[in-house]
């Protein structure tokens, strides 16, 4: 059974509606074929109606939807010959990032990405998609061995952020982080970033300093997540509200429009009316199209010109305007 989100109500009770109709009709003598198309074009038209005009929390949602494909999904859909490597070769593995060489199309990647998991179990053994600091260890390990043999390093965002448990700080989880924010700047091949699902904070950042940042539709991506930042900023005696994080979400700026404005990611990458889930292939395609189109741009760049477009890309986001005044 699909899940949906209370904003969604009045499609689930549509598509029930379809789905008994169908059932009724399967194996009987009664034509409903006429009723069924009236039906499917009412809950198209209502779908366009409520996905054009998402609020950014809406938005949130469904860049967590529990059916929301994750990095693995995109992996078996686009990647040919993957091979997952393990390990920071430091401490241990941490199954919150995945990643390994590949092919996508004809070109060899190393694509590495967050991987919540699915079902109680396997979530908990991903920890949710948090990393750990050798969860970032490992991503770096791999970019430094895709450095080596000149293949491009494809990325993957999905995490509502690095793990801040006690064991992660005292691991190194800053260290970590900043190294690889570092080491991505400077690193000598081409790097594509796409953010499929949630990108928060470091977390995020520390796989995404990138030549090329694409989001789809209803990802999101920022310094912190709506519910961190209510909990910061209205701090109440009750709970915080609904209304609460919606708050936060429109004042953060997180969705892939607002990013694309600012001049932070690069382009959108479409989904399917009602989130990625309702269509994995249809995405992953066009998801495969945009990494293939930006390495083979990217990819005849000399080494020191792709460096510096880099940094100025990093450098120049971001705005401070000076108010003059008597002294």
């Amino acid at each position: 059974m699909s899940y949906y989100f209370d904003f969604e109500k009045p499609i689930e009770e549509l598509e029930l509606k379809i789905e008994e109709l169908r059932v009724f009709s399967d194996g009987r003598d009664i034509d409903l074929s006429r009723e069924l198309a009236e039906l499917e074009k009412k809950a198209e038209k209502l779908r366009k109606e409520i996905y054009s005009n998402l609020s950014p929390w809406q938005k949130t949602l469904i860049a967590r939807h529990p059916e929301r494909p994750y990095t693995l999904d995109y992996i078996n859909l686009i990647a040919r010959d993957f091979i997952e490597l393990h390990g920071d070769r430091l401490f241990g593995d941490d199954p919150a990032i995945v990643g390994g060489p590949c092919f996508i199309g004809s070109i060899p990647v190393m694509i590495i990405g967050h991987q919540k998991g699915r079902g109680t179990k396997e979530r908990i053994q991903r920890n949710f998609g948090q990393p750990h600091p050798e969860g970032y260890r490992k991503a770096l390990r791999l970019m430094r061995l895709a450095e080596r043999f000149k293949m491009p390093v494809v990325t993957f965002i999905d995490t509502p952020g690095a793990y801040p448990g006690i064991g992660a700080e005292e691991r190194g989880q800053a260290e970590a982080i900043a190294m690889n924010l570092m080491s991505m700047s400077r690193l000598r091949v081409p790097i594509v970033t796409v953010v499929i699902g949630e990108g928060g904070s470091g977390g995020a950042l520390a796989l995404s300093v990138a030549d090329r940042i694409y989001m789809l539709e209803n990802a999101v991506y920022s310094v912190i997540s709506p519910e961190g930042c209510a909990a910061i900023l209205w701090k109440k005696d009750g709970e915080l509200t609904q209304e609460d994080y919606a708050r936060a979400a429109q004042s953060l700026k997180l969705t892939a429009q607002d990013l694309l404005n600012y001049k932070i990611i690069d382009g959108i990458i479409p989904e399917p009316l009602g989130g990625a889930h309702r269509d994995i292939k249809a995405v992953a395609s066009e998801i495969e199209k945009a990494i293939i189109s930006s390495i083979q741009e990217l990819s005849p760049k000399p080494v020191n010109r792709l460096l510096e477009e880099r940094y100025k890309k990093f450098r120049k986001i971001g705005l401070f305007l000076e108010k003059g005044g008597q002294g």
